[in-house]
């Protein structure tokens, strides 16, 4: 027979067995075996390490605390009989007994149309042996009642445990951010990117030395490239290459141009609206438009605006050939290409890894908590493969427990796999089957095993699941999550590791971002007086009665001297507000502002993308460490325009609305 002695880490009260105890309780007796557990249920106790210790059939067992506090506690006593008196045993249910797991055949759809598939259910039989303790129903009375308190326990076990809250997470700049609410529970197969999304490469480094290859290839067949350097802040992933006019330009939601680039040099608001105020960015007119998708895009348009300079002041050899715009950025393109495709790029940062990787420790470590949930986890990479198995045995084997390699975490290996063709259309497969990458045609995929091609299909038909049952990880808009999104249904990740900086650059903006709120909104006020006695103006010009009986009143002079103070005040407001709108989002990019954004308010280009194609995003792979395999991630609520007028209907003409009138 056995106890179970639950040692206390509560906030104001002391679990001990002596004498000067303020309380106590003592357990019943038998002459038979017993299986005891106490539970304290308040918010100010936690009992949470438990030990067994026999004790014989006659035992007296005394349960002592001090209270130092006031607050109401609940106390419950679970006690069972051992069926099996000489037996010192302890008798517990099996954890398949107690819990099951919601199939794929027995899943439904819960309130917010997510598939239940993969949820964990308490079974019947022992829902009602749980409630019914001593007697009493501790989970009964009005559900506020039951989950307020629940969640004050919850929280406090959290902290005592040195888990951060998952819900607070959102906050952080290591936060997962939620487009479209994903169940994880119901996902059965999780794919992943390599490049910038399994591994972050340092982009000075890495894309410095693609920039360098690049324009050594520039240089062969005669472009002047001579005093050129790799300017990383040139450039943010989201912006947009305007082939034709050879400028780098910022688009926001609706695809209307805020900021613009003219070779290395800035536009001004008035040169932006003279050239683009009739045009949206369309992302389908792709013999005009190029988006810079992903980290990768930052060598190429360095290169391509440093190039649009030498073209613009002639320095360019006529014997290139008539260049345009778009003749010059075939030409870049063409030259970093072959950077890549020559291998020489590659050679070089297989044989130096730890000058281009940046370590992530806890990202192994993640993926291993997915696969011991029951996920099948994917590498799908266009990378091939000697490429491939060196990066990932330099990232991750070194922090994967048990001799585990990086081949281990994976249920497929898939790399050369031509995304995005790879989920649009059907290519052929051949498995890997020695070491030097040799290959033999291959039709069924299997566990294990390692790829090169083929297509998405093939994926599925290999797991026997389909659509959203499956998240696809990666780090470029269009080649990883819009594609998988539109052609698969997969539900889709987005990595982008600027937004730790994009955060850490907003916190520190709060001061300017304030003030600069601030005067627009005095500058609202101001603006709404003048325009008032502008029609008051208008009118008497007119023999017309202004607005109201006092405005009417009001003598010429009167009138113009208000209207001559207002206009000065916000003349000087324009030009305070306009120099601080230029400088918002400079400690992130001091050309282009934050990555999310179009100005004070709107969103960027990029930002619109990110929420119509990828269901979540967030900074890095390991953030996932962060949260669990089983997480439910909820959308948050999205504003409209209007939603201030419902939430504060006070504040309409200083009265509030009465019965939606």
């Amino acid at each position: 027979m056995y106890v179970s002695e639950i040692g206390s880490v509560g906030v104001g009260g002391k679990l001990c067995g002596d004498a000067s105890a303020s309380s106590s309780l003592t357990s019943c007796s038998s002459s038979m075996g017993m299986r005891m557990a106490f539970v304290l249920r308040n918010p100010s106790f936690l009992f949470l390490k438990q030990q067994r210790t026999p004790f014989n059939s006659n035992f007296n067992f005394n349960f002592n605390f001090n209270l130092k506090t006031k607050k109401k506690m609940r106390l419950v006593i679970k006690c069972a009989a051992n069926s099996n008196s000489n037996s010192n045993q302890k008798q517990t249910s099996s954890p398949s007994s107690v819990f099951s797991v919601t199939s794929s055949s027995g899943s439904d759809f819960d309130y917010l149309g997510q598939s239940t598939k993969g949820d964990f259910n308490l079974n019947s039989d022992h829902f009602d042996s749980f409630v019914a303790i001593d007697g009493h129903s501790t989970l009964q009375g009005p559900i506020e009642e039951v989950a307020s308190i629940e969640t004050q326990e919850a929280e406090i076990l959290l902290k005592h445990l040195g888990i951060p809250n998952p819900s607070s997470s959102r906050y952080s700049l290591r936060g997962i951010f939620c487009s479209r609410t994903l169940n994880l529970r119901s996902i059965s197969a999780i794919g992943y990117d390599m490049d910038y999304t399994l591994m972050h490469y340092n982009v000075m480094a890495w894309e410095g030395r693609a920039y360098d290859y690049c324009m050594e290839n520039l240089k062969k067949i005669g472009f002047p490239v001579d005093g050129l350097a790799f300017d990383p802040d040139l450039v943010i992933r989201g912006l947009v290459i305007d082939k034709e006019k050879g400028n780098l330009v910022k688009a926001d939601r609706f695809g209307y141009i805020k900021r613009a680039m003219h070779g290395t040099e800035m536009l001004s608001t008035r040169a932006v609206s003279e050239m683009y105020g009739r045009e949206l960015v369309d992302l389908r007119k792709e013999s005009r438009w190029e988006f810079l998708n992903t980290l990768f895009s930052v060598s190429e348009a360095v290169a391509y605006m440093q190039m649009v300079d030498r073209l613009d002041d002639g320095t360019i050899p006529a014997e290139l050939g008539p260049l345009d715009y778009k003749g010059l950025y075939k030409a870049v393109g063409k030259a970093l290409f072959r950077a890549h495709v020559e291998g020489q790029l590659k050679s070089e940062i297989m044989s130096k890894p730890e000058l281009f990787v940046e370590p992530d420790p806890d990202l192994p470590l993640a993926l291993l908590d997915q696969k011991e949930a029951g996920k099948k986890l994917l590498l799908i990479t266009n990378s091939d493969f000697h490429y491939t198995d060196k990066m990932m045995q330099h990232s991750f084997n070194r922090f994967l427990p048990n001799d585990m390699g990086w081949r281990d975490l994976f249920d497929i290996v898939i790399v050369s796999a031509r995304k995005p063709e790879f989920f649009q259309m059907s290519h052929p497969m051949y498995e890997v089957v020695t070491g030097e990458g040799l290959m033999r045609p291959c039709f069924k995929a299997q566990t294990g095993g390692l790829y090169s091609g083929g297509s998405a299909q093939m994926v599925e038909n290999y797991l026997n699941i389909h659509g959203d049952e499956i998240l696809y990880v990666g780090d470029h808009i269009y080649t990883d999550v819009s594609q998988s999104k539109v052609h698969l249904r997969w539900r889709t990740a987005l990595i982008c590791r600027e937004l730790e900086d994009e955060y850490r650059a907003l916190i520190r903006s709060r001061a300017h971002r304030g003030s600069l709120i601030e005067l627009i909104n005095q500058k609202e006020v101001v603006g709404d007086l003048f325009n008032q006695l502008r029609l008051a103006l208008q009118r008497r010009t007119k023999g017309r009665p202004a607005q109201t009986l006092a405005a009417t009143n009001m003598d010429d002079q009167e009138l113009t001297d208000s209207m001559q103070k207002l206009l000065i005040v916000m003349r000087r407001l324009d030009e305070k507000i306009a120099t601080m709108l230029e400088a918002d989002g400079e400690l992130f990019n001091k050309r282009w502002g934050f990555l999310s954004r179009a100005g004070l308010w709107d969103k960027s280009h990029l930002m619109r993308q990110i929420e119509k194609y990828a269901d979540i995003y967030t900074s890095r792979v390991s953030n996932f460490l962060h949260y669990t395999p089983f997480m439910y991630f909820r959308s948050q609520e999205q504003t409209l325009a209007h939603d201030s007028y419902g939430y504060y209907p006070s504040k309409l003409n200083g009265s509030a609305l009465v019965d939606g009138q």
